[in-house]
């Protein structure tokens, strides 16, 4: 009966691992979906909802690479494959930043808020 109960405990602790990541990277997602930031990317503003098209595509495309929300960020939402060059993050009355930095820090964000 102890290792049964065990066994349950494992498999019911690997799907909540499993899903963490999912559960994270919708957040992003929806997070970046609803900004009134700007998303530079190759030199061209996009709206929140735009940029959200684009990552998905990426992810879709990087899906089997990713097994973080920090790699999503990185295969998915940091810098065109392209160019190479860095998205970047517009918010009034703040200076420009990464997108790599402004996703990362709502991921810190969001983690701390469900502890």
């Amino acid at each position: 009966m102890k290792l049964s109960r065990l066994l349950l405990f494992v498999v019911a602790s690997s799907f909540n691992v499993l899903a963490m990541p999912k559960t994270e990277i919708e957040h992003l997602l929806n997070y970046v979906s609803s900004t009134h930031c700007r998303y530079e990317r190759n030199g061209d503003m996009h709206s929140g909802q735009e940029a959200v098209e684009h990552i998905k595509k990426k992810y879709d495309y990087y899906d089997e690479e990713i097994e973080t929300a920090e790699d999503f960020i990185e295969y998915s939402a940091t810098k065109s494959t392209l160019s190479g060059a860095h998205y970047k993050i517009h918010c009034q009355g703040q200076a420009p930043t990464t997108s790599r930095v402004w996703l990362l820090a709502e991921l810190t964000r969001y983690r701390k808020s469900r502890d």
